[in-house]
């Protein structure tokens, strides 16, 4: 798959422990919960403490094991960025076309910057896949929505 890279995690994680505010985010939900599903089957916004609760706590531990119950896609992304617009409505339509079968989580770059950093995100918009068992797999820049599905497919192993 082009603009599918692997990501490596181990030797990333030794971070020094910062306090984070939950600030609310524009649109989407905003998660305080151990839920890793939004019932209401929208886009859920991450904070590095929701994070750490859904997705994978990087501070205690350095090999990879994701905390969700169903595949997932972050959206690492900033107000500012043209492309990350573009893509924004796109992942709400996916979000809602695989209801339950699939968790999209959108991390804004810009008050979440040490999630940013953590990761190495250098671009804009950067889609990290994360499947049930195995590594996770990333896309950088806007990817039309056929080519998600296509991923969504192969790399997250889900069916519409």
């Amino acid at each position: 798959m082009k603009q599918i890279i692997a990501l490596v995690f181990v030797g990333l994680f030794f971070i020094v422990a910062n306090s984070c505010a939950n600030k609310p985010n524009d649109g989407g939900t905003n998660v305080t919960t151990s839920s890793s599903v939004d019932e209401k089957g929208g886009v859920i916004h991450l904070t590095k403490a929701t994070f750490k609760d859904l997705v994978f706590d990087f501070e205690n531990n350095k090999e990879w094991k994701y905390n969700g119950t169903v595949p997932a896609i972050l959206d690492f992304y900033a107000d500012w960025c043209g492309p990350c617009k573009m893509l924004a409505p796109v992942l709400e339509d996916l979000q809602k076309q695989y209801g339950g079968k699939i968790q999209v989580y959108k991390i804004n770059t810009e008050t979440e910057r040490e999630l940013a950093a953590t990761f190495g995100i250098q671009s804009l918009p950067t889609l990290v896949f994360i499947p049930m068992n195995e590594k996770p797999q990333a896309a950088m820049g806007f990817q039309p929505k056929e080519e998600l599905e296509k991923i969504i497919s192969e790399v997250l192993k889900v069916s519409k």
